[in-house]
């Protein structure tokens, strides 16, 4: 049984029906979240350091998602805070959401009076979509799936990516199952550890989109759409046109538009041929489900 609504006020602004953006790395989170920042009346905000603390606690350490309304206050407080329209109210955001939104000063992005909606794309968020559930009853979700070969040629490129991937990273405290490393059993740390970096990429890639079909199992469809990273790059006047209906907003497509974005398919040049080889082992299954040939 869902928790009965809270009503969360933020500059004044009642927060109704908030948006967000549920991705693997790399799969294209940062390019949809460029489009809804701009979109009218929507303030997103993209790992502002309050959000993202919390995004990752939950994603490390699995147990404190399942805590109650504890870790749905936390949450919800976090978001509050990133929300919220101030002077100065961008100086701590990553250059990605100053990007977006066209920012070159300290910001704020957005003006309180044109705001009516408000959203978050932080990286890694899809592991606290429960959470966010519980503390949005009447969240809209919006799902991104890209080919795992390409997210992976990606996340070997990122230095902020491979830096989950140090041996360290697995210890003692570490919880098991882990959605967040794809790691299932303590009894695989070790395989995983002398696992070569690309093997690691694949495997985030698959656990995350393991979450992904469970959530399109769990939510109603008025709550939850799924796009293709692909489908954004090739058809994007069709895809926004799907996410403007969904959203019941208008979705600007000029947005996707100038970018210099890696094209589908470029993981055959980008990734080493042994490299390749592990990632289609490793995420074969879902690489088949999801109709990557």
């Amino acid at each position: 049984m869902r928790p009965p609504p809270h009503i969360l006020v933020v500059n004044g602004i009642k927060v109704r029906q908030p948006v967000f953006v549920l991705a693997a790395p790399h799969s294209g989170a940062d390019l949809l979240a460029r489009a809804l920042k701009r979109s009218p009346g929507f303030h997103l905000t993209m790992g502002r350091p309050a959000v993202a603390h919390v995004v990752y606690a939950f994603a490390r350490r699995p147990s404190l998602a399942g805590r109650g309304m504890g870790a749905t206050r936390v949450l919800r407080d976090a978001l509050a805070e990133a929300w919220q329209i101030l002077p100065g109210a961008c100086r701590d955001c990553p250059a990605p959401c100053r990007e977006a939104g066209g920012v070159t000063g300290d910001g704020p992005c957005a003006t309180p009076g044109a705001v009516a909606r408000f959203g978050d794309a932080s990286p890694d968020l899809l592991y606290s979509a429960s959470v966010l559930l519980q503390a949005f009853p009447d969240a809209r979700f919006v799902q991104l799936i890209r080919d795992g070969r390409d997210v992976a040629a990606d996340m070997l490129a990122d230095p902020a990516t491979l830096a989950w991937f140090k041996p360290v990273m697995l210890n003692d405290e570490t919880e098991f199952p882990n959605p967040f490393f794809g790691v299932r059993a303590a009894e695989h740390s070790d395989r995983w550890k002398a696992m070569p970096t690309a093997g690691k990429c694949a495997l985030r890639w698959r656990s995350a989109v393991r979450l992904s079909a469970t959530l399109h199992k769990e939510l109603p469809r008025e709550q939850l759409l799924t796009l293709r990273y692909e489908d954004l790059i090739t058809s994007p006047a069709q895809a926004l046109e799907e996410l403007s209906a969904f959203l019941e907003t208008r979705v600007p497509k000029v947005a996707l538009y100038g970018r210099n974005v890696p094209k589908v398919g470029a993981w055959r040049t980008r990734l080493r041929g042994q490299d390749a080889e592990l990632v289609e082992k490793v995420a074969r299954e879902e690489l088949s489900r999801l109709g990557y040939r």
